[in-house]
Parts: structure tokens; C-alpha cells; sequence
């Protein structure tokens, strides 16, 4: 039996073209946890960009959510799993995009801000992934007295691979071409099904992943069953045990009927 689904965001659960959630996964996900799965949230979004499940979160069908891509988990008011970015790598790597003025997302455990930000952190955040604007601040701000829980750079993947010897203690995840998530290493959505596992008791042999990220391949991976997306590209859908429909076509809620679970 699968016990537990988790559930990456964009892409997934909510698409990319009416930034909503289709009625046929908030149905399927509905008949799901009627029947006695438990849902999670898997994201490499902060809880505080989090602002596209109200579909989901207005009838309580949420039990718990993997954000941060790992580092920050949580259920209700607990939490259940943080590992902040060492700080000196943190400064590494912002002083990197302050060099090349690249824009920086810089995320703390309950506040939010970018460096350098231009037209892509508005094209991309705000008018493509609906995200809320972000307090824009000055480099020597951005880090003063916070830990740091994920970092998103807008790097391409050239840059990445010139950053990754020096951010020996930090995971790098990509779910866009323009940018990648930062995060303590170790810090994976996998890492995330773990913790949430290890709270309700769950076996993860019992759980079932769906994703379309590249963020989204270590949880495909290590689930009992991991679903790609219809829209994923073929180094995720290779990841997976199954392919789904797109999201725009009714995939989430296909690959839940699929495994009878709506």
C-alpha cells in the first residue's frame, strides 16, 4: 500500500500555463488521502513563496511539506528537519554573483531576499512562476545575522560547474535552465522523504514521488514508485518507474489512477 505521496509543485501540481492547480488532481489527490494516503508537499520553493496550493490547502489535504528542496521540512507549526549553509560558503558564493552581478536569492528561515536582481529574477519569479516580489537588499545585508537555509543564483550551468569546487559542502540542484538551488549538502528532496518518513513511521518502500525537475530525480529515485511528468525532459522521465500524462493533461490525476490510488 502507499502511504505516503509527495508532491513537487510547479510543473507537477500546478501548471506553468494557469499557474492553478487542474481540478482533476485536486480531485484525485482528495480520493487519495480518502483512502488513507497520507500528501506531502516536495519543493525546492521556501514555505514563504509557497503561494499556489489554496485549492489543496482550503480543504486540508496537505500533511506535511519537504521545502527547500530538503532542507526545510516541516508539519503544521513543527518542524521536523533544518540544515542551514555553512556560512562561509554562503559568502562564496555570494560574493561570486556580486563579482559577475548575477541576481541571488538569498532565503532564511522565515524571511526572503535577492541581490542584484534584474529582469530575469522578474521575468522568471514574478511573471513565469507567480511568485510574490522579493525584498530586494544590498550584498553586506543579505547575509548579516540570518542562517541561510537555500541559495538560488542565476547561474547557467557553466557557471555551476565553475562554483562547484568551491562549494564543497553544499548540494546544487536545477529545475530551470536560468538558475539552481543552493543547499546544504545532503539536503535533497530524498533526504526530505526520509525525515518525513522517520516522523509518521512510514516505510519508504510504501511512498510515491511525482515530479517533472531535475530537483525532482533524487526522490524519483528513492521512492517505492516514482512518477515523471508528461513535460518532464528525458533525464527525469529516465529517473522514473513511470510517465504520466503533462500536467496540463490531467497527469497528476492519471498517475494516480493509475497506481489506484484515485
Amino acid at each position: 500500500m502507499v502511504k505516503a505521496i509527495f508532491l513537487d509543485i510547479d510543473g507537477t501540481l500546478v501548471s506553468f500555463q494557469t499557474h492553478e492547480i487542474p481540478e482533476s488532481a485536486v480531485r484525485a489527490i482528495a480520493t487519495a488521502r480518502g483512502r488513507g494516503s497520507k500528501v506531502f508537499i516536495a519543493t525546492g520553493r521556501p514555505r514563504i513563496l509557497i503561494n499556489n496550493l489554496g485549492a489543496l490547502q482550503e480543504r486540508g489535504l496537505i500533511d506535511g511539506y519537504v521545502t527547500m528542496n530538503g532542507g526545510y521540512c516541516f508539519v503544521g507549526d513543527e518542524v521536523i528537519y533544518k540544515s542551514a549553509i555553512p556560512a562561509g560558503e554562503a559568502h562564496t558564493l555570494l560574493s561570486y554573483c556580486t563579482e559577475r552581478s548575477v541576481p541571488c536569492v538569498v532565503v532564511g528561515e522565515h524571511d526572503i531576499c535577492v541581490c542584484h536582481a534584474d529582469q530575469r529574477v522578474r521575468s522568471i519569479f514574478y511573471d513565469y512562476l507567480h511568485a510574490a516580489p522579493i525584498p530586494e537588499v544590498a550584498p553586506d545585508e543579505a547575509l548579516r545575522g540570518r542562517e541561510v537555509f537555500q541559495m538560488t543564483p542565476f547561474i547557467v550551468e557553466t557557471q555551476e560547474a565553475e562554483l562547484r569546487p568551491h562549494l564543497p559542502h553544499c548540494e546544487i540542484g536545477r529545475w530551470h535552465p536560468a538558475f539552481a538551488d543552493i543547499t546544504a549538502l545532503g539536503n535533497t528532496k530524498q533526504r526530505g522523504i526520509d525525515q518525513v518518513c522517520r516522523r509518521f513511521g512510514i516505510a519508504v518502500d510504501e511512498t510515491l514521488a511525482i515530479g517533472d525537475g531535475g530537483n525532482d530525480i533524487p526522490m524519483l529515485r528513492h521512492a517505492g514508485i516514482g512518477v515523471a511528468m508528461g513535460n518532464a525532459n528525458p533525464t527525469v522521465q529516465a529517473a522514473a518507474d513511470y510517465v504520466t500524462d503533462t500536467v496540463d493533461n490531467d497527469g497528476l490525476a492519471k498517475a494516480l489512477q493509475h497506481f489506484d490510488l484515485a
